[in-house]
């Protein structure tokens, strides 16, 4: 078994486990849906692809930043027909920072790495709109320890504003303010315990025809804040995920 963690971080971020009409919302943290959902489009594999590997690996999100929950109103228009469509409400997290988890067989684990090194689509935080600041992979794979340890003593990844702030402050506000000498981690349950809360975002099918997802419990574990990171940026393969797209059209005054 081996663990592979992720920084996510970014301007703006953005995951939803549930959608109503014109309202699209975005939990606290990613969700497993959106974390196998990136990883899935950094493989190539289209949205009808099986699944099942992915969705039976153990996940878990530490919270180095909370960030705030931003509002943005949109507006569209039918794409044949012209015709104005209902003004959307979308939710997003701003200055977020997650160091997020994903353990399972080591080929596997291996074998997403270098996909994120090198993806085949690139990738997104939760929607389209918020790409990530960094690449995402924190070093190499790791094999002498669990998910919850990993995650536990894996170096703050807080930006140097936050971090400042944090340190000096009782509570620093913002979505969720837990200890301040502390993070949380929000964990899969296992079937055996009681979970602490319940989400509707283990991706069974991502086909747009027909897309569905299970519930997954959450266990929450409070940690002490480990030190900072130093936050080097870790040597990928030269590679640019936006090479097969089509050259812009010149434009035209």
């Amino acid at each position: 078994m081996s663990v592979m963690l992720m920084r996510l971080a970014g301007p703006l971020q953005a995951w939803g486990s549930a959608a109503r009409f014109t309202r699209r919302t975005t939990e606290n943290a990613p969700t497993k849906s959106g974390i196998l959902g990136l990883l899935a489009a950094a493989q190539g594999r289209g949205r009808d692809a099986d699944l099942s590997d992915l969705a039976a690996l153990e996940f878990g999100v530490r919270i180095d930043q909370p960030g705030s929950r931003l509002r943005d109103f949109q507006t569209a228009h039918h794409g044949d027909t012209g015709k104005a469509m209902p003004l959307s409400e979308r939710f997003y997290l701003a200055d977020a920072v997650f160091v997020a988890g994903v353990a399972g067989e080591t080929r596997l684990i291996q074998t997403l790495h270098e996909a994120l090194l090198a993806p085949v689509y690139l990738p997104y935080l939760g929607r389209r709109s918020c790409p990530p600041s960094a690449p995402i992979p924190i070093g190499e794979p790791l094999r002498s320890v669990n998910l919850e340890e990993a995650l536990r003593d894996a170096a703050w990844e807080a930006s140097a504003w936050h971090r400042s702030r944090r340190t000096n402050s009782a509570r620093p506000g913002g979505i969720s303010s837990p200890d301040p000498a502390e993070l949380e981690i929000l964990l899969d349950c296992p079937a055996d315990e009681e979970p602490d809360s319940t989400l509707r975002d283990l991706p069974l099918s991502f086909d747009p025809r027909h897309r569905r997802y299970g519930l997954r419990g959450v266990r929450n574990v409070h940690v002490p804040r480990p030190g900072s990171s130093p936050h080097d940026v870790p040597q990928a393969p030269p590679h640019d995920p936006t090479a097969g797209l089509p050259p812009a059209a010149p434009r035209t005054t």
